[in-house]
Formats: structure tokens, C-alpha cells, sequence
């Protein structure tokens, strides 16, 4: 199975302490500018290349090593025995060594592994991310380019999202924002979902 995914970090949890005023005849709608913020939430999804769903998302208060491993373990659970293919970014905790001896387990890979920060395939992020996308595992990664997030098909879902449930959005708390948007990806699952159509036909961009 091949999938983008990709944490967005900082979602806010912002409530309106005045109420907007609506749009009139020859005036548009007036928002007022001071807010309360309850904090924010950490939204980590899986564009599934496939049929355009969006699969086992994680909300929470966090993104760190361990958040991302349990998120990895999830996804793999709905399908144990298959062939997967995350598409991301190569952040550090995309290339973690918890991740490493996770894959290592659910692909019955007994290489010897090393000690992180000092030898074999833990010692550091390269020979991680090395082992990570070894085409010969059953699940594997595959890193964009630094700067390239464009190319993770995910990100124009994460547009999406943004445009029609974040954008102006107010919410009284951060577990409101969590429901919103568990209440936005099935919404989105039922109704829109499918696979995008890559137009890029691999012209060189122009500065």
C-alpha cells in the first residue's frame, strides 16, 4: 500500500471573544480581532494513494519520536501482512531508532542493528534513513527532498483541510478542535475522497 503522510504541527485552538458581525448591503462581514487560545493539537494523517482516504489519523498534544512510532504501528495494524510504502519528509523523527527496530520486528529482520549514536544501522540518521528505505523490506519509506513537500500528495489534502475547517475556524477548546477534525476526515472519507490526478509532467520549474 502506498501512502503520503505528514504531521501538521500548531493547530490552535482559538475561540472568538466577541461575536463576528455578518455581512450587510455594501459591507462585508466584520470579525473582531481579539480571541481566547486553548492551546493546540498535533494532527499526523495518511493519504492513501490508492482510493484517496485518509487513515488511522492521530490527533494529539505532541508529535515526538514515540507519538509517530505508536502512529506507524497503527497503520500497519490494518493491514499486518502487507506491503506498505510511506511517502514523508526526512525529519528526525521520521528516521528515529525506535522506528528502525520497530520496522526490524514487524519484518522479522534479525540483522544485527547496532547501538545508536555509535555503530551499524542505528549509529545515526543516515544509515537509519539507508535501512528505512531498503526497497527489499515489506515496509519501507521513501523521503522527499528537503524543501519538496509539494511532492507528498498528502499536502493538497492538508490544503483542503485548512481551506474548508481551519480557516476562520473557532473552537472553544482543544478537545473541540480534536472532535472537529475527526468529525472533518470521516466527513471527508464518506463524501470526497479519491485519488488526486498528478498533473506535474516533470518540466523544470522556473525560478
Amino acid at each position: 500500500m502506498n501512502t503520503g503522510f505528514i504531521s501538521k504541527t500548531g493547530i490552535q485552538a482559538i475561540e472568538a471573544i466577541h461575536p463576528s458581525h455578518p455581512m450587510q448591503p455594501g459591507h462585508p462581514e466584520a470579525v473582531a480581532f481579539a480571541y481566547k487560545r486553548h492551546g493546540t493539537q498535533t494532527l499526523i494523517a495518511h493519504f492513501e494513494v490508492a482510493t484517496g482516504l485518509i487513515i488511522t489519523p492521530s490527533i494529539g498534544d505532541t508529535r515526538t519520536e514515540a507519538d509517530f512510532v505508536a502512529h506507524i504501528a497503527a497503520t500497519v495494524d490494518t493491514d499486518p501482512h502487507g506491503e506498505w510504502s510511506f511517502v514523508c519528509d526526512p525529519l528526525n523523527t521520521h528516521q528515529s531508532a525506535s522506528l528502525v527496530e520497530f520496522i526490524a520486528q514487524r519484518c522479522a529482520i534479525d540483522t544485527e542493528l547496532g547501538r545508536k549514536g555509535k555503530t551499524g544501522i542505528l549509529a545515526n540518521m543516515s544509515s537509519r534513513a539507508a535501512f528505512l528505505q531498503d526497497p527489499s523490506h515489506r515496509i519501507r519509506f521513501v523521503y522527499t527532498p528537503r524543501h519538496c513537500a509539494w511532492l507528498n500528495p498528502v499536502e493538497i489534502w492538508f490544503a483542503i483541510l485548512t481551506r474548508r475547517r481551519l480557516r476562520r475556524g473557532r473552537f472553544a477548546s482543544s478537545q473541540a478542535l480534536k472532535q472537529r477534525l475527526l468529525d472533518f476526515i470521516a466527513f471527508f472519507n464518506q463524501t470526497l475522497a479519491k485519488p488526486f490526478r498528478w498533473t506535474y509532467i516533470g518540466k523544470p520549474l522556473m525560478a
